[in-house]
């Protein structure tokens, strides 16, 4: 699903692709009730039928948002937009981990 500036999936309106990968498509939105800018990871739509990709989305948002810890990003909500599952999280800034780990071994 790619998802254009402008669009509104709920209360959140996409602001830029962030990336895409395996288990999806993670994008820029402004939360409009509570004037901030979130992350939202979006499964993409050749997934949102299969029920093994679509346990392990579930499962994913759910592991994350069971933890509270300063190195997990907090998740604030989860839906569904035209049958595509979705999660929101707090934006992160700075570099991917790829771009960390190119830079060598961590300490």
């Amino acid at each position: 699903m790619n998802l254009t500036t402008g669009v509104r999936i709920d209360r959140y309106e996409i602001l830029s692709l962030i990336g895409k990968g395996a288990m999806g498509e993670v994008y820029r939105a402004r939360d409009q009730r509570l004037g901030r800018d979130v992350a939202i990871k979006v499964l993409p739509a050749l997934y949102s039928h299969d029920p093994e990709r679509l346990h392990r989305f579930d499962q994913e948002a759910r592991s994350a948002g069971a933890l509270n810890h300063a190195n997990v990003v907090a998740i604030y909500d989860v839906g569904t937009h035209e049958g595509a599952p979705f999660v929101v999280s707090e934006l992160l800034q700075g570099g991917t981990l790829r771009e960390r780990l190119d830079g060598g071994a961590l300490p």
